[in-house]
């Protein structure tokens, strides 16, 4: 993932000092305690040449809810740092952080990311962001996870969390690429129902594949939006997308979100706000 998202500098705050104050640096002060801690890389897999997943050590205080974003930074030759944000893979409570990227050709970020490897250095903000997570759902039954390219990272760390599965039924994993070498993550996903923790079965979660540029045995081969407005999605999945019971995640190519965004409120589906709990939510940088 490439994006044009940075973390905003630290801003300094002056006040007037008196004469008799000792004078204070505040940069100095500020720079004693950053605002991420350096991480070392432990794991580099490559699903393909331009598709990775790895992973970090974690600091022992770094808390984030499932479906949450941390911005990571990497450093340049000149000791300047380029910052991106990155949806956290890994389950909340694993003792490492796992993040799923895609290399752009030319990318800044992803030219540096291309080198990385086992023992090199990561910068973890301290904080984690966003607002994809169950939590902001009004109760439902069914949740419907509907990804495009990277936009898969976020589900694997909610589909690890136990409370995704005490509050739902149901669990419908969606996720388009354009080749099936691309499906990230497919094994992991399906061997979820043998985790005794999870209270998983192989009947509550449902996983739908779709490849759009190959003929690719048992996966759906349109676009997402196409596949909803001619109900074949629902029709592999067994489960009719409904306002009543079905919560909705899209994260991924902004594209689909915007037509995702058309058809489910045309059909009576209504975005998360702060103070109104909907049946929808989505990711809103480019994964």
């Amino acid at each position: 993932m490439e994006s044009l998202s940075e973390s905003s500098p630290l801003t300094l705050i002056t006040e007037a000092e008196s004469a008799s104050a000792p004078r204070v640096d505040h940069r100095s002060a500020a720079a004693a305690r950053p605002r991420y801690t350096t991480e070392t890389v432990v794991d580099v897999r490559y699903w393909t040449p331009n598709l990775l997943s790895f992973r970090t050590t974690r600091p022992a205080s770094f808390r984030f809810t499932p479906g949450h974003y941390a911005r990571l930074g990497l450093c340049t030759a000149d000791g300047s740092v380029v910052w991106r944000p990155f949806s956290l893979a890994s389950a909340a409570h694993d003792p490492h952080l796992e993040f799923l990227a895609v290399l752009v050709p030319g990318g800044e970020f992803s030219d540096l990311l291309d080198r990385i490897g086992e023992s090199d250095t990561v910068l973890v903000e301290k904080s984690s962001y966003g607002f994809l997570t169950i939590a902001h759902f009004a109760p439902g039954k069914d949740l419907w996870l509907v990804a495009s390219g990277t936009g898969l990272g976020p589900y694997v760390s909610i589909l690890h969390d136990p409370a995704t599965w005490q509050a739902y039924d149901n669990l419908i994993v969606v996720h388009s690429v354009r080749y099936s070498t691309e499906l990230a993550y497919r094994d992991e996903i399906a061997a979820l129902v043998h985790q005794e923790r999870l209270a998983a079965s192989a009947d509550r979660l449902r996983y739908v594949p779709v490849v759009t540029r190959e003929c690719c045995p048992n996966a759906l081969a349109a676009r997402i939006p196409r596949l909803i407005e001619e109900g074949r999605l629902e029709h592999a999945a067994g489960i009719t997308l409904d306002p009543q019971r079905s919560r909705i995640m899209v994260c991924g190519n902004p594209e689909m979100a915007r037509e995702l965004r058309r058809l489910f409120t045309e059909r009576g589906f209504r975005t998360n706000r702060r103070a109104a709990p909907g049946q929808l939510a989505f990711e809103n940088y480019w994964t």
